[in-house]
């Protein structure tokens, strides 16, 4: 088990840092941060439902990609910090307020205090890891019992594309192997009557403009070292959210023809249960407000 804050190894970045002395590579410290908590419904259907995801947005990131799209809290490091017993009651909360399920925004750094909320109080809904898919499998192993759903992007197959935007060209094979980790323990998604997902692996990778071969490799190992039967969500949201000086092609959002490029290769590659975007989630509107809704009661 890796959970030693003082010596911390929680992520793929193993930085050792005293998270009690400091903050890690992820800007994390002791105590987890979250910025908002509330019923989310731009999720997938099998996870928003029509009563909405309890999501809870915690800040820092190990990953920091220079697109993202929660730069707000992943890289300005926007929230407050709470107790593990006060993130077990947000829990409780979203689940009396009717919430599908409980949605970790941005878990990884915080595993060792999200374990120990649920420990406190464990909710009767599914529990879902919502994360970057740059995830250590010890730490993976460390939640197992704990964690219904994973939701992990695959957001490259292309180690230079992970350098350049996300500072990590180890990504690719870090993000196979916790996925893989992810289907040992979940495997493939299992639905309720209603429709909502309540244990499994879904996959999420969303399509950069330019790019679209980073694409087409992801899917094409996403199906070699899985099977077809995977379930993936192909995302077409990207948004610039400023200016990215020295990257033309992050300053606009996908073109028709990229979209569909990208839709025509997922069915050649007979990746068909899962979901495709509509292209019209390209918009701000999409992001939440970071506001400390649900946190400060």
């Amino acid at each position: 088990m890796n959970a030693d804050l003082t010596n911390c190894s929680l992520c793929p970045r193993h930085c050792h840092a005293d998270r009690t002395k400091g903050a890690g590579a992820c800007a994390g410290g002791v105590m987890p941060r979250v910025a908002r908590a509330a019923l989310h419904f731009w999720e997938e259907p099998c996870i928003s439902g029509t009563r909405g995801s309890g999501t809870v947005f915690f800040s820092g990131c190990p990953l920091k990609c220079i697109f993202c799209q929660n730069e707000k809290i992943s890289h300005q490091n926007f929230g407050e910090e709470i107790s593990s017993k006060k993130l077990a009651g947000i829990f409780q909360m979203l689940e009396d307020a009717g919430a599908n399920n409980i949605n970790l925004v941005t878990p990884t750094q915080w595993a060792a205090s999200i374990r120990e909320a649920l420990d406190i109080y464990r909710p009767h809904i599914p529990i879902l890891y919502n994360c970057s898919g740059y995830e250590d499998v010890d730490t993976l192993k460390m939640l197992e019992g704990y964690i219904d759903v994973y939701l992990p992007d695959i957001k490259y197959a292309d180690p230079v594309l992970s350098g350049k935007f996300s500072g990590v060209p180890d990504y690719p094979d870090i993000a196979f192997s916790a996925v893989r980790e992810m289907l040992r323990q979940k495997g493939n998604p299992v639905l309720n009557a209603e429709g909502i997902l309540q244990k499994g692996v879904l996959i999420r990778h969303m399509v950069l403009p330019l790019h679209v071969r980073n694409t087409e490799m992801v899917l094409d190992r996403v199906a070699g070292e899985f099977g077809t039967d995977v379930w993936l969500s192909l995302l077409f949201q990207y948004t610039p959210v400023r200016h990215f000086s020295g990257y033309p092609e992050l300053n606009r959002g996908l073109t028709g023809r990229e979209r569909d490029r990208a839709f025509r290769y997922l069915t050649e590659k007979k990746l068909l249960n899962g979901y495709v975007q509509e292209p019209s989630s390209n918009s701000l509107s999409f992001i939440p407000d970071f506001d400390l809704t649900g946190v400060r009661t």
